[in-house]
């Protein structure tokens, strides 16, 4: 009696708490090897594809197999204090071996259609181990569930009981996932990176370990004798076999990942695309599907039909996800809050956490009730609960593994994210009726056999046959109670329709102007659509001025500070080279603006575009083709459809220049464009003599993020210069860094002459349009270099791949507008480079004095 009371209090409190510790280091290790692996494969479509595929692939194959290679025999304690050993010494060897197999990677993988496989290759090899075994905690406690003394009725276990103790543990892993979610998100990889968070990890999968292990020493465990002990209970209440709560459950999985995936696209143009806002939706969405598994668990303990309770809660998903997409896409984007007069970043975050947690906090609620309540359909007598619990799991995350790939990669690109949640809608009311129609049918079925009973030969004895639970008058209350929902079930269904029918696109101001949409109001669109990694959109403002926007903000435009900016960026990168430059690599197409104004260079005869999203060079060229000279159309240009990274890691080209033009660093995995480690790739693919340019914006940005990018970059590129662009009334706006591999004096006489050259005339047209009438006016524009800007960068933080130190700082600083500030920081250091610029001494003389003065050019 003690040892049950001992085990009755174990179970009630400590195995939770070694499930919430298990969550939270397995959503540690996922958010890292996640952003490790990215740097090795690529963020483009395929890649993440690959990633999620493989990660979840690992926790579905892990549910599965605990059952068949485990025997029920040795204490599920014992089990679960070995898999998070193993996990943590998992998560430990990984650390080492992403590195070496990442090399092992980009030496083997060559492009081509071989490239896909070897990522999955390298994926799988990598992530199925350690996912395995985090898919095999939830079955392996589920039998120390079944077996406990204090769940036993008349010798048998209570199936409700357990089942719904079930629920409470995997809302107490999912509790710990929303606690390592904000921990890494908000502070581990924040302040001491990769590694070290991922070690943290490792301590809490040891901890849980020998936790475990003390735990199994000091409770009791009774193998289940199938034949007389087991899950007792009716495990269908009467509607069939439970293969349709399989079916259920897994279009659930997909359901809440597809949501998930569209409503954090949608959001993320509403908050800002940082590391930040996706830590924050992650966290909403865990959360709600906690809180849902522990209402499902007190749910479980009151209702004799968990199925029928499961497909009402499908049901009311389809309502729930059309309440997402209405106030993701309508409501939200056009509350007048305005983040920009928040004096600290902290409260942004509690505004954007309140605005997540309105629209996805519901439906998540709905989804974590329905994995408990699954389990309590399906559990059978003769079957042990790690099998019964295994195939729930699997079926839910194969679910979510189809959900995760087919909306970003399927539903979103062929039909818009509101196309993508009418078909969510639809699949849920279609997992609804999968749970609902077995019972209904079953109980139609017991009404025709009494009908038939009463219409039969004297010979039968109605009494005997009257089917169990009937009243003496042949009617059943439950059955009659079934049928009477019919009619309900078919104006939901009516209902359904219609809410799947009134989900609208989003607003064109959305994806646009994001956060800002109440102040700009909704423009005028030519151009709205949604990739398979962006949702960009072209607008055309009344003075003719047209603006391309991705992730919520303006990328590119024709406005004079921009247009200024990208021909700067185009030009400087081809006349700073000594000789004319020949091939040419361009990171981000953008408008296609930059990439333009390198291609009519004459003597540039290859060109390579790298983009992420195949929308942009198809679709946003045509729109900017008298800016950018129909670049894409281009015969000596080829675009690559790849993250720039991998595409530079793998590729076997060299090249005269390279220029990177990516998004903004504090839009979420941008700053893998900013590292040390990818400015050596640049540097790696350049031939002798060869340019790397970058562009770095001033604009949204805080001072220790740019010093961060000029100082990581001049880590690598040690005699590296930066140059100015102001806007239209001489504020500071951006800048851009250069990088040669032999930093020789630049002669302003030699570029003025090439440029004079008649072959030149586009080039000459092309810098006037946008202010650089001469070579003077092209170097006025110089900032400093980094021998000069020492002191100013002292403790400027390095950003590398193991910390992506970057998209921490640049994502506090989105609503900043302190650009002239950074500038004039910078230009307090500035001395003019006798030993840089050579020439005629009156041009060094002229570009001197116009150096000398702060408001030039």
């Amino acid at each position: 009696m003690r040892a049950e009371r001992t085990s009755g209090r174990a179970i009630s409190r400590s195995p939770y708490f070694l499930f919430v510790g298990s969550g939270s280091a397995a959503l540690i290790y996922e958010i890292v090897w996640f952003q490790v692996l990215q740097l090795v494969i690529g963020a483009s479509a395929a890649s993440l594809a690959v990633l999620l595929s493989a990660f979840m692939g690992g926790l579905f194959a892990g549910s599965l197999l605990l059952a068949r290679y485990v025997s029920p025999a040795t204490h599920p304690l014992r089990v679960f204090a070995a898999i998070e050993a193993a996990i943590g010494a998992g998560g430990a060897l990984l650390i080492v071996l992403m590195p070496l197999v990442g090399r092992l990677y980009t030496a083997a993988d060559g492009g081509g259609p071989s490239s896909i496989a070897l990522r999955a290759i390298a994926s799988v090899l990598l992530l199925l181990p350690p996912t395995m075994l985090m898919g095999a905690t939830l079955p392996a406690i589920s039998r120390y569930v079944e077996s406990a003394p204090d769940l036993r009725t008349s010798g048998l276990p209570d199936t409700r009981l357990g089942a719904a103790r079930l629920g409470l543990f995997y809302g107490a892993n999912i509790l710990g996932a929303v606690i390592g979610c904000l921990l890494a998100g908000f502070y581990l990889l924040r302040w001491f990176g990769l590694a070290s968070a991922s070690l943290v990890a490792v301590s809490i999968n040891a901890a849980v370990s020998v936790a475990a292990w003390f735990l199994a020493k000091r409770t009791p465990y009774v193998v289940p004798n199938r034949g007389v002990a087991g899950l007792n209970g009716p495990p269908y209440s009467g509607s069939g076999p439970p293969r349709g709560v399989y079916v259920a459950i897994a279009i659930s999985g997909f359901t809440a990942l597809g949501a998930e995936v569209t409503w954090t696209r949608l959001m993320s143009l509403l908050f800002g695309a940082t590391t930040y806002t996706f830590s924050m939706i992650l966290a909403v969405f865990l959360a709600g599907l906690g809180v849902g598994s522990a209402i499902g668990a007190v749910v479980i303990r009151r209702t004799t039909s968990p199925r029928a309770v499961l497909g009402w809660v499908q049901l009311g998903l389809s309502f729930a996800i059309a309440y997402g997409a209405w106030m993701v896409a309508q409501r939200l984007p056009y509350w007048p809050v305005d983040t920009s007069l928040a004096p600290a970043a902290a409260l942004n975050f509690q505004a954007d956490l309140f605005r997540a947690f309105l629209a996805v906090f519901p439906g998540a609620l709905l989804w974590g009730a329905s994995v408990p309540l699954a389990l309590a359909s399906v559990v059978q007598p003769e079957v042990d609960a790690g099998v019964a619990v295994g195939r729930v799991y699997a079926a839910n995350t194969l679910g979510a593994i189809a959900g995760a790939v087919v909306s970003p990669l399927v539903l979103i690109p062929l039909a818009g994210s509101h196309g993508a949640q009418r078909m969510l809608i639809i699949a849920s009311a279609i997992s609804g009726g999968v749970a609902l129609l077995p019972a209904v049918a079953a109980e139609r079925a017991l009404s025709r056999l009494r009908r038939r009973l009463r219409r039969g030969s004297p010979k039968w004895n109605t009494t005997a046959a009257r089917p169990r639970g009937s009243s003496e008058t042949g009617s059943n209350p439950k059955a009659s109670g079934v049928l009477r929902m019919v009619p309900v079930l078919i104006v939901l269904t009516i209902g359904v329709v219609l809410a799947a029918v009134t989900v609208s696109p989003a607003p064109a101001g959305l994806v646009a102007w994001g956060r800002l949409l109440p102040w700009h109001g909704e423009p005028f669109a030519l151009y709205v659509g949604e990739g398979v990694s962006a949702s960009i959109a072209v607008t055309e403002e009344s003075n003719g001025w047209r603006n391309f926007h991705v992730s919520g903000k303006v990328e590119a435009s024709t406005e004079p500070q921009d247009m200024r900016l990208q021909r700067l960026l185009g030009h400087l990168s081809a006349l700073v080279h000594e000789h004319p430059p020949k091939s040419v690599l361009v990171v981000g197409f953008g408008a296609g603006i930059t990439a333009g104004a390198l291609s009519i260079h004459p003597s540039v005869e290859r060109m390579v575009i790298c983009e992420l999203e195949p929308l942009i060079p198809r679709v946003v060229s045509r729109y900017f083709g008298d800016a950018n000279y129909d670049v894409a159309t281009d015969l000596k240009v080829r675009i690559v459809y790849d993250d720039a990274r991998h595409y530079m890691l793998t590729a076997r080209d060299t090249f005269d220049v390279i220029t990177s033009d990516p998004i903004h660093p504090w839009v979420k995995g941008a700053a893998t464009l900013y590292t040390r480690e990818y400015f050596e790739s640049i540097r790696n693919r350049l031939n002798p003599g060869g340019v790397a340019t970058q562009w770095v914006p001033l604009y949204e940005s805080t001072e220790d993020s740019v010093r961060s990018v000029i100082a990581t970059f001049l880590q690598v590129f040690p005699d590296g210069t930066i140059w100015r662009n102001d806007d239209t009334e001489g504020r500071g706006y951006d800048a851009v860094l250069v990088g040669r591999v032999d930093a020789r004096p630049i002669d302003a006489d030699a570029w003025q002459a090439r440029i004079d050259r008649p072959e030149y005339q586009k080039v000459r047209n092309s810098l006037a349009e946008v202010g650089f009438g001469t070579a003077e006016d092209l170097l006025a524009t110089y900032l400093g270099r980094g021998r000069d800007l020492g002191p100013w960068l002292a403790g400027a933080e390095i950003n590398t791949d193991r910390n992506l130190r970057l998209q921490y700082l640049a994502g506090s600083g989105v609503n900043n507008n302190t650009g002239t500030w950074i500038r004039d920081s910078m230009l307090r250091y500035r001395q003019f480079p006798d030993d840089l610029f050579a020439g005629d001494p009156a041009t060094v003389s002229r570009l001197k004095a116009r150096l000398r003065q702060p408001g030039t050019p």
